[in-house]
């Protein structure tokens, strides 16, 4: 049995997660008779992470309030703003492709209440009142918004008057958690064979068609942002053509990403070519790290995307100001997006709350977005890898465009040295 774990940790996840959606796919169409016992591990997997999601937005938002820094390199303000101007961009970018393409999942409803707000007055009212809620009552009734607003309460408050002790301490809480994630995430295998075995025994194979649509969304908002927003923000601050470095940074930072699906296994490639753009490495050495945790314009496509096909699932409403509130919280939840595979699905339920949908339907959409995973979260992270270095140059760029001693050939990396 040892030999046997050793062997499959050596295999990839996302092949595992592979071989779990066709066995499940074969066990619904051929062996019916057996669907109620392996629909369980679809039922646990969900549990799981129903379990652990509370707990992991509570303590890495706080965490990284505590440990933010105070008076730092005055270069990262604009290399910061382009992150969140790329982020919230990019939930603009999902949200208006699930409008125009809205679409629906194939969930177990069952006796899950939903309460759709009426309108945009309904739900900054809701919002409030999730805010002030009991920081307990929220974990154990999966308020996200209440959590992620007490989370960057308390941490504020502990950034001013906690010592070194107590912020190692929360440093190590956060990785914890992050490592529980992780163990969670490994039964993904299991559970995507017991979600899919369930979903087309229930619905037959145009769930997985439902699948594929819902994938197209999201693949098509990922290349509109890396082929168009995100050069249409260079352009704007360099004034000058934009898809050379862009091309640069899909090619020697996205392509290693895609295959990675880790922005943080991807920080050695950035920075290298970070380098090879002449970039000031005082700058780059701080926000290349920095960006693969808070740069996230494809978590933030995921939670959006997501977030309305569930709503477009249960019939509730979206107003304009509304999506432009699902934006925001898109953009923040990216933010605190954990660094595991996956990771930016865990913060979906923040999302669906704000729509008033509950925890039980929102994680069986997380559900839905691991099925998917195999080919979404190497477009994702390599959206989000790629974006780290492209937004560091464009900052150096556009200072040295004011001061017009930018050249055209200043985009374009130097060979390799080594």
């Amino acid at each position: 049995m040892n030999a046997f774990i050793h062997r499959l940790k050596k295999v990839p996840l996302i092949q595992q997660i592979a071989v779990g959606l066709v066995i499940g796919i074969l066990i619904a169409v051929f062996l019916p008779g057996v669907v109620p016992v392996v629909s369980i591990f679809g039922d646990l997997f969900v549990s799981a992470l129903k379990g652990v999601a509370p707990l992991l937005v509570f303590i890495l938002v706080m965490n990284a309030m505590v440990q933010r820094k105070e008076g730092g390199d005055t270069n990262m303000k604009p290399i910061i703003t382009l992150y969140v101007i790329g982020t919230f961009a990019a939930s603009i970018v999902g949200v208006t492709l699930s409008f125009l393409f809205p679409q629906t999942l194939v969930l177990q409803l069952g006796n899950s209440k939903v309460n759709p707000p009426s309108g945009i007055a309904e739900v900054v009212h809701n919002l409030i009142m999730n805010i002030v809620d009991s920081p307990v009552h929220a974990l154990l009734t999966a308020n996200y918004i209440g959590i992620l607003a007490w989370a960057v309460i308390i941490g504020m408050a502990l950034h001013t008057c906690a010592g070194d002790e107590t912020k190692r301490m929360l440093k190590d809480l956060s990785e914890g958690i992050t490592k529980v994630v992780t163990w969670v995430i490994h039964l993904a295998p299991l559970g995507i064979m017991g979600l899919v075995t369930q979903s087309i025994s229930a619905s037959g194979l145009s769930a997985i068609v439902s699948y594929f649509s819902l994938l197209g969304v999201l693949l098509s908002s990922y290349f509109l942002v890396a082929l168009v927003m995100n050069p249409l923000i260079v352009y704007l601050n360099v004034h000058k053509n934009p898809y050379p470095l862009v091309w640069a940074t899909i090619k020697e930072s996205g392509i290693y990403a895609f295959f990675t699906r880790s922005s943080a296994a991807n920080i050695p490639v950035n920075l290298n070519l970070c380098k090879r753009l002449g970039l000031n490495p005082d700058t780059y050495t701080i926000s290349i790290p920095l960006g693969a945790t808070i740069n996230m314009a494809g978590a933030s496509i995921t939670i959006s995307v997501l977030a309305l096909a569930a709503a477009h699932t249960l019939g509730v409403s979206v107003d304009l100001p509304t999506a432009l509130l699902l934006c925001i919280v898109s953009t923040v939840g990216a933010c605190g997006a954990s660094g595991v595979a996956g990771g930016s699905l865990l913060l979906i339920p923040v999302a669906c709350a704000s729509f008033g949908i509950g925890n039980d339907i929102a994680m069986q959409v997380v559900g839905v977005g691991f099925i998917i995973s195999i080919i979404e979260d190497a477009c994702e992270t390599a959206l989000n890898s790629s974006s780290d270095v492209l937004f560091t140059a464009t900052a150096e760029y556009a200072s040295r465009a004011r001061k017009g001693t930018l050249k055209a050939e200043d985009m374009v990396p130097k060979e390799d040295e080594e």
